[in-house]
């Protein structure tokens, strides 16, 4: 202050600092919730009304990092994770506007009633938005399903081309697939397709039989018929029969031709045919084949090798009796042919033992038609079989007292008189045009020769005459007679053998004696 000299004062008056923003308003509530409800969906409107542009671009960003996430709609959805952050951002986005809303007027909206009305009716495009996306992600999960549908599909196209046994693995998948549509997504669009897409599946699986296939056909059928229980409340129709009829025509056909053939395995495809189809035509079929095979090879008995069609028909027998199954009277049927087969087998045992021995197979001989004289006493074969073992087993030692087939034949004009000059009991074998055998008993006084004695020139068995020794006199006829002498029980001496030529006006003395082994003389 100043004066002069009139006493007066002079004044500086100064104004107050204008304020940096504007005065806050008065609280408002309704203006607060709608800022709030405007952020609320996820563009940050609330905010625009309040004039905070940085804040509504993170909101902005904020749902634009969602779509980015979510979209294309994929079956499994947004990730959990991202709708809590999602969610979280929005709930914080209104929880801040509506505590700056609260005391801040709003840009444009000036009516904060109106404002709220426009918030919620905004929150419609988001809800909306959400069942949009619902749709889009049921579309992607149909859209899978057809993919995994069709997956399948070329999976049982492409095992076509290759064995059951390698594709089995491949037709497994395709129907777990099959049946997973079917069970956990039953109204889908490519579970409804399931039923369409399994006559494929079938004729697919059971092309073997379609192409005349029917031994690799069963095991595919078989597996065919296990489908309907893999897909439980599928309507197959006639697909649950479908591989019926063909599996028991495939079992027939393989087990025929197993028979005709004289493989081992149709017996079980004939059991199998018999006990699962057991009405049916193709097991109607089984015991007729069965006895057409009997009599096929019962003819065989006269062919070439009647040995092959005994042991064929023995064979035979023995898998009849092991087929079980059928209808009323068929295991009467084929026990019957079994019978047969097994009688025709003993008695072409005969035809079997001629054979052998008419092609120098002794050993065999011998002991087929020994085996088939002890078990046939009484077949009119019997007597001979006898002979004819008689003459092989002469033959292992002399193959020449085999190269004529022995008859029936007995007795003749020249008489011959065998003596055993040895300690052991022998038994006399002998063929020629009269084959026979016949037992000595030891000479209890005699004993073995040392081989020099029987190098002497004058040595002469069975010419001691004070001996009694076992003999036996036989007629035979003129002509070649082989004989055999061996020894019996425990003893160590061999079989030895002598070829007589007989002649008509003689008398002649067969003598068995021992030394290192059993020797005959005239």
């Amino acid at each position: 202050m100043s004066g002069d000299q009139y006493g007066r004062h002079d004044y500086t008056i100064q104004a107050p600092p204008m304020p940096s923003a504007p005065p806050p308003a008065p609280a408002d509530g309704v203006r607060a919730v709608a800022v709030a409800v405007l952020n609320l969906g996820g563009l940050g409107l609330g905010y625009a009304l309040v004039r905070r542009w940085v804040l509504m671009a993170l909101c902005w960003a904020a749902t634009a990092a969602l779509l980015l996430v979510a979209l294309p709609a994929d079956p499994d959805g947004v990730p959990v994770l991202a709708l809590v952050l999602y969610a979280a951002f929005l709930a914080a986005a209104a929880a801040h506007g509506a505590r700056v809303g609260l005391r801040t007027r709003l840009a444009g909206l000036r009516h904060a009633p109106l404002a709220l009305g426009l918030g919620l009716v905004l929150l419609v495009a988001p809800a909306g938005g959400v069942v949009l996306y619902d749709g889009a992600r049921d579309e992607a999960t149909q859209q899978m399903l057809l993919d995994r549908l069709d997956e399948a599909d070329r999976a049982v196209e492409a095992a076509g081309g290759k064995a059951f046994s390698t594709a089995q693995a491949d037709y497994d998948g395709a129907l777990s697939v099959y049946s997973g549509l079917r069970a956990d997504h039953p109204d889908s669009r490519a579970a409804q397709r399931v039923p369409s897409r399994m006559k494929t599946f079938y004729t697919t699986v059971g092309a073997p039989f379609a192409r005349g296939d029917y031994c690799a056909a069963t095991a595919p059928l078989k597996y065919l018929r296990t489908v309907p229980k893999s897909l439980p409340g599928t309507d197959l129709g006639d697909l649950r029969t479908w591989p019926d009829d063909r599996l028991a025509t495939s079992l027939y056909a393989c087990a025929s031709a197993a028979l005709t053939s004289g493989e081992a395995t149709w017996p079980s495809q004939f059991g199998e045919l018999l006990t699962t189809f057991p009405g049916s035509a193709q097991a109607a079929k089984v015991e007729p084949a069965v006895a057409a095979a009997v009599v096929r090879t019962e003819k065989e008995l006269a062919g070439a090798d009647p040995c092959t069609a005994v042991e064929r028909l023995r064979t035979l027998g023995t898998r009849i009796d092991g087929l079980t199954g059928g209808g009323p009277g068929v295991a009467d049927a084929l026990g019957k042919d079994s019978r047969r087969a097994a009688g025709s087998a003993d008695a072409g045992a005969y035809t079997c033992g001629v054979d052998q021995y008419r092609d120098g197979d002794f050993d065999a001989a011998q002991t087929t038609l020994t085996d088939y004289a002890s078990a046939h006493k009484t077949a009119k074969n019997a007597p001979r079989a006898k002979k004819i073992a008689i003459a092989a087993e002469i033959a292992r030692t002399v193959p020449a007292a085999g190269r004529t087939l022995p008859t029936t034949r007995t007795g003749g004009s020249i008489s011959v008189t065998v003596q055993n000059d040895s300690p052991d009991e022998i038994t006399v074998l002998y063929t020629g045009p009269v084959t026979g055998s016949f037992t000595l008993k030891a000479c209890g006084g005699c004993k073995g020769y040392s081989l020099g004695t029987t190098l002497n020139p004058r040595f002469k068995p069975c010419g001691d005459s004070g001996k009694n020794y076992p003999e036996r006199t036989i007629s035979l006829p003129v002509g070649t007679t082989y004989f055999l002498h061996k020894p019996m029980g425990d003893s160590l001496a061999t079989p030895a053998s002598d070829t007589a030529e007989l002649r008509s006006g003689y008398v002649y003395t067969e003598c068995a004696y021992t030394t290192q082994r059993l020797g005959s003389g005239l």
